[in-house]
Order: structure tokens, then C-alpha cells, then sequence
């Protein structure tokens, strides 16, 4: 049967980059925007909208099939963890609730692994540098008129407008950990897209600055212990992408030895750097959560209690929230928090997706020639580190950005190819 004009047009639509293009700045912005969603429309909006979105991609994606190449793709520890995470529904404490956050998990799953998928790594990083250029814009304009022309916060934003007083703010974000977070993914990002020469020269400048004063601003230490790793690490590589080839495992062998030396370090000498990063008060609030979530590991310390992502309004999450005496909306820890709802298990496969794609993105990072492949691999390292305060890596914006610099690592450093290579090899 023959197509008509309309149906041949939808589908050369359906198949096409701009397409693509289109549905990778929408997923990134709202994945990172989900808070400014939320208060706006609520709950049922935020999810009307992302499943669109996934339905969108769907079309895109099948309109595409034939272009992709599927063999070695999908990082087998990625499909392990949410396996894990979707099975802890039979055991959950609050199975409706569990199934709700397994869903909303592979919904940003499935986002990030359309990213990876149909755009090149150079294209992902203009699409993260573009929209995170637009939200800190955003942030300080609204930071500006609540703290400085109104006088008063925005509310329903979670904005309480100290900008005038230098902070801390939380732009859309609604708080400054997040907004520390996302400044500091996109002042890499915005380094990245001036190295590489993708953006004209004062824009990537302004784009820095924009960035570097939405970090200060934040005041969050553990933005600035992240930071700091995320600085050793891109000096580490600059070094690495500019030894001899014959020598860069040994350089490569030093390196992990004086990682791991300056881990031991930072971890005996933990309170004093708190005491200089002025971090007490929030290492206090989140020693209080982690003693409470304590008390309610030991009852399922193998397989947790069932994977819910953002802390719902159910037991035990509210005894914890009663005895800390505050709201929250995690465990402040994305390994706590994959311990705590998945227990040892889940745990040690999130550390094993965490810790494989940061070695993958390493390894490229320090091998291949154009400087965008930092990009994964500095990613990375912000979201190991700041796992460690923070949930980021488990919820939203952060686990898609995970899925995109797993499943890009994965592409291009696939242990199946290689030992298909390696069989090949041995064949001849």
C-alpha cells in the first residue's frame, strides 16, 4: 500500500534529528525543573508531562530503530539495579508506594537512555549547557526580584530571597544543596563547551561566570568538597591525556593509589575539614537522620525496605521525619538511601553502576583525543562525591544524568565487544 504525503511526511518528522534535538532539551529541563513544575501544576502535571514526554520518545525512537546500534548498549548494571529496585515491590513496606517510585525511576531511566542513544556526546553537552544555562539564568532573575525588588519570597518556589545579604539562595530548585549541584555540573559543562569551541567565546564566558556566582551564592559545602574532587580529578586528566602512551598505566596505578591514600585521609581528618568548610549544622542534621535511619536497617538489612525514590508521606519514613524533628525528602546520602530502601544488595549494585561507569568514562577520558570525553567522566565524579551527602544520584535529574554518562561509557567501552574481539583474536 502506498503512504500518502501526510503519513510519509509524520514519519520523515518522527525520524528526524531535529526531532531528537527537541525531545533532548525538553527531557533535560525537565528533568532538572521538577521541583518549579511541581509548584506550578502540581503533581498530576509533572507526570502528564513526562509521560508525554516518554511517549514522544517512543515515536522517535522506533521512527529511528534501524540507526541504532543496539549490540553492547545498555550497561547490564543499570538493568541489574532497577531490576533489583522494581522486584523490592514484593517485599515493600508500602507496595503501591513502591511501585509508584520504581515507575517514576524508569520513566527518567528511559529518558536518559534516549539522550544516550540518539545524540553524539558533543550534542549532549550543548543540550545540558543550554538548559542549565536558561534555569541559573532563571534562578538569579527570580533570586533578584524576590530578595532585592520585592523584598519578599516567592513561596510556592521555595525562594526566601536572601540574595541581597549573598545568600544562600535556591533559585528554582528549591533548595541551595540542589542549586549547588547543578551550578556546579554546569560550570564543568560550560568549561567543556569552551574547550571544544562549541559555543562563541563571550557566551561561554558569561555562561562561567553565571555559573561561578550561582555556586557562591549556594554556600553549600558539600558543593565545594565536590568541586574540589571534581578540580584533582580534571588536573588528573589533563596529565594523563598528555603522558606516553607506554607509561599512562603507571600513571594511571600511582593515581588510584593516591585516590585512594587521600579518601583515607579526608575520612581521619573529617571534622576539622567541616570545621573549615563551616559545615557542622548540616553534618549534625544529617548524622541525626542516618542514627534514625540506623534503627530501621537491622529489621531489613539484606533487601531494605522497597524502593519508594523521594521519601513519601508513609511509615517508616514519617517516624524518622517525627524523631529528627524536620521534613525530608531523603536519606541525605544516595548510598544511605539505596541501603535503607534496598538494602545490602541494592546497595552494592548502585555502588557497581556508580563505580564501572566512572571507571569506563575514565579510562576514554584519558585515552581518546577530543576533550568532550572529560565530560562524562567529570560528570561522574560529582555524583560519586556528592552521593555521599546528598540523594541526587538516586532522584530525577541526577540518575538521568547517571544513566547518560553510564550508557555513553558503556557505547564506546563495552566489555562484550571486547571479549568478542578477544574471541575473534584467538579464532584466527
Amino acid at each position: 500500500m502506498t503512504q500518502g504525503p501526510a503519513v510519509a511526511a509524520l514519519r520523515e518528522f518522527a525520524g528526524s534529528a531535529r526531532l531528537a534535538q527537541a525531545l533532548t532539551l525538553i527531557a533535560v529541563g525537565l528533568a532538572f525543573s521538577t521541583h518549579a513544575v511541581r509548584s506550578l501544576i502540581g503533581w498530576p502535571g509533572l507526570l502528564a508531562a513526562l509521560t508525554a514526554l516518554i511517549a514522544l520518545c517512543g515515536v522517535s525512537l522506533v521512527a529511528r530503530w534501524r540507526a541504532v546500534e543496539w549490540y553492547g548498549i545498555l550497561p547490564l548494571t543499570i538493568l541489574v539495579f532497577v531490576g533489583w529496585c522494581a522486584a523490592s515491590v514484593i517485599w515493600s513496606a508500602t507496595p503501591a508506594r513502591s511501585a509508584a517510585g520504581v515507575a517514576y525511576l524508569v520513566a527518567f531511566t528511559v529518558l536518559g537512555i534516549y539522550v544516550a542513544l540518539m545524540r553524539d556526546t558533543i550534542q549532549i553537552v550543548r543540550a545540558f549547557g543550554d538548559v542549565l544555562r536558561f534555569l541559573l539564568v532563571v534562578s538569579l532573575a527570580l533570586e533578584v526580584l524576590s530578595g532585592v525588588l520585592l523584598d519578599l519570597p516567592i513561596v510556592f518556589l521555595g525562594i526566601e530571597g536572601d540574595i541581597a545579604s549573598l545568600g544562600p539562595i535556591q533559585g528554582v530548585f528549591g533548595s541551595r544543596n540542589l542549586l549547588g549541584f547543578v551550578a556546579l555540573i554546569a560550570l564543568l559543562t560550560f568549561v567543556i563547551e569552551w574547550r571544544t569551541k562549541s559555543v562563541q567565546r563571550g557566551r561561554a564566558i558569561a555562561s562561567v561566570v553565571i555559573a561561578g556566582i550561582s555556586l557562591l551564592l549556594t554556600g553549600s559545602p558539600t558543593t565545594w568538597i565536590a568541586l574540589g574532587a571534581a578540580l584533582v580529578a580534571a588536573l588528573a586528566l589533563y596529565g594523563l591525556r598528555r603522558a606516553a602512551p607506554a607509561t599512562r598505566w603507571n600513571w594511571q596505578a600511582a593515581l588510584l593509589g593516591i585516590g585512594i591514600i587521600g579518601i583515607i585521609s579526608a575520612w581521619l581528618l573529617r571534622i576539622r575539614i567541616i570545621e573549615i568548610l563551616d559545615a557542622r549544622a548540616e553534618f549534625d542534621v544529617r548524622l541525626d537522620v542516618w542514627r534514625e535511619l540506623s534503627r530501621y536497617l537491622n529489621q531489613n538489612p539484606l533487601q531494605g525496605w522497597g524502593f519508594v525514590g523521594p521519601w513519601p508521606d508513609r511509615i517508616p519514613y514519617t517516624w524518622i521525619e517525627l524523631a529528627t524533628g524536620r521534613p525530608h525528602g531523603s536519606a541525605l546520602s544516595a548510598y544511605i538511601d539505596a541501603y535503607f530502601q534496598v538494602g545490602v544488595i541494592g546497595a552494592v549494585l548502585f555502588v557497581a553502576l556508580l563505580g564501572i561507569a566512572l571507571a569506563r568514562s575514565w579510562l576514554l577520558a584519558s585515552t581518546r583525543r577530543s576533550v568532550v570525553y572529560t565530560w562524562p567522566a567529570l560528570m561522574l565524579v560529582v555524583l560519586v562525591v556528592t552521593s555521599f551527602a546528598e540523594s541526587f544520584a538516586l532522584l530525577e535529574g541526577g540518575w538521568m544524568l547517571l544513566v547518560v554518562c553510564a550508557v555513553k561509557a558503556a557505547r564506546d567501552m563495552s566489555w562484550r565487544d571486547a571479549l568478542a574481539q578477544a574471541r575473534s583474536a584467538a579464532g584466527g
